[in-house]
């Protein structure tokens, strides 16, 4: 029997890429790892700091009173930031020195040690790093296992890394249960806009991974090939978040694509939810079904408003911009918001990428002014600059991006600062 004690930090990203907002969201993948654990025979301790707003003094006293034998620490605040992190590794200093001495062993978890695992390891001081999808990975951990792929750890004074990336099957995983006081403090409703939240909100994992291989998303390393859980188990764990008085659900899915048995699911349960996904992937009757379903808002994945754009973004859509267009006006026919997202593309004339979000504002759809690339570490856009990520991957991705860009999109709050900076800076 190991106790495990699992801590999403208190995050705080002013100054970065991500922006300065406390948005909070249920931590799937440790709620997932503590079902694990805890079917398994651990004592597991699941402390979101973020969402509790706590001190690290309130944390380290609820680790003393937990004695657990294993740490683990995501180095990513929220699902969105395993296929595109911060680049900046901001688990407060604060808290990282807090937590040596409290446990045996001290792992990380996330995007970064997926792709940079030395780094990680120094940087923060883990015993191990996790690379890939951790669930399974910390219950094989606190089983006493330490020779299995997907770990990077010092083994005496040389850094071993063993493997790469490890996915799970996922399409197996139960409903989740959450306790009732975090559901409770979850107030945040993400992207949801056509309403001012009157209740407790939460996220939902109805799949996994993505089909396609755009060139900006740096999937590879984690959460890549394509898995869907079945319609079943997720109205059930849906089923258990309504019995907590939840009113909005965001799925969290890479890409959300059409399921009919789900949506038919929802339809019967009256809840209002948001997704994000390819708008060229449906069809009329589809959408038409999807604000039946309960759906307030959608962010579609365009890009570039050009085929040329789209394809050297990899993008494989078979739509013209105009199709495009038209779908994304008859998706708002249905559901309350739309949005369009678009990237910075050398492929795309300014002024006719304004005139076409003027256009779709008219209609009611939203389109962001294009946003910069970020060249990820582990994303294809990342190796065609400088090939494999190395130890100093995201440093190198981040001063490219510094460089490059000196106006920054309507969607960004302020122009990032240098990542040694972010990383130095004092947080709660």
């Amino acid at each position: 029997m190991t106790r495990v004690a699992l801590i999403n930090p208190n995050w705080n990203f002013d100054g970065s890429i991500y922006f300065g907002c406390r948005q909070t969201h249920l931590p799937i993948e440790f709620g997932i790892s503590a079902h694990y654990l805890r079917q398994a025979g651990h004592p597991t301790l699941l402390l979101d700091a973020h969402m509790f707003d706590l001190s690290h003094c309130e944390i380290e006293a609820e680790l003393r009173a937990f004695r657990p034998d294993l740490i683990a620490v995501t180095t990513a605040p929220t699902y969105l930031f395993w296929r595109c992190a911060p680049p900046e590794l901001r688990i407060p200093q604060e808290l990282l020195l807090s937590l040596f001495g409290l446990a045996p062993t001290l792992v990380a978890v996330g995007p970064h040690g997926s792709t940079t695992p030395r780094t990680a390891l120094r940087k923060l001081g883990a015993d191990i790093v996790v690379m890939g999808e951790c669930e399974r990975a910390l219950v094989r951990l606190a089983n006493g296992d330490r020779d299995f792929a997907g770990l990077c750890f010092l083994d005496g004074r040389t850094v071993r890394v063993n493997g790469g990336p490890q996915a799970v099957a996922f399409k197996d995983q139960p409903a989740l249960q959450w306790p009732a006081e975090m559901i409770r403090s979850h107030h945040h409703h993400h992207h949801r806009f056509e309403a001012e939240p009157t209740g407790a909100g939460a996220e939902v994992e109805a799949s996994r991974g993505c089909p396609y291989n755009c060139t900006f998303c740096a999937k590879e390393n984690f959460r890549n090939a394509y898995r869907r859980r079945p319609a079943a188990a997720v109205l059930d764990e849906i089923d258990g978040l309504r019995r907590h008085d939840t009113e909005y659900l965001y799925f969290i899915d890479e890409i959300f694509l059409p399921n009919a048995e789900l949506l038919h699911g929802l339809t019967a349960r009256g809840i209002k939810f948001g997704i994000q996904t390819r708008i060229d992937l449906w069809k009329p009757d589809m959408l038409a079904l999807l604000g039946r379903a309960g759906c307030v808002s959608i962010e579609a994945g365009v890009e570039s408003l050009t085929p040329e754009g789209r394809v050297a973004l990899a993008k494989n859509c078979k739509m013209t911009t105009d199709q495009l267009a038209d779908r994304l006006i008859e998706a708002r026919r249905h559901v309350p918001f739309v949005q369009a997202n678009l990237i910075e593309m050398p492929e795309d004339d300014d002024p006719v990428v304004q005139r076409w979000r003027r256009q779709m504002q008219d209609a009611g759809v939203w389109a962001n002014d294009p946003v910069p690339i970020y060249p990820y570490p582990g994303s294809p856009d990342y190796r065609k600059l400088w090939g494999e990520p190395d130890d100093f991957a995201w440093e190198r991705a981040h001063q490219h991006y510094l460089a490059i860009f000196d106006q920054f999109s309507d969607v960004q709050e302020g122009r990032p600062v240098p990542l040694a900076e972010l990383e130095l800076q004092v947080t709660p």
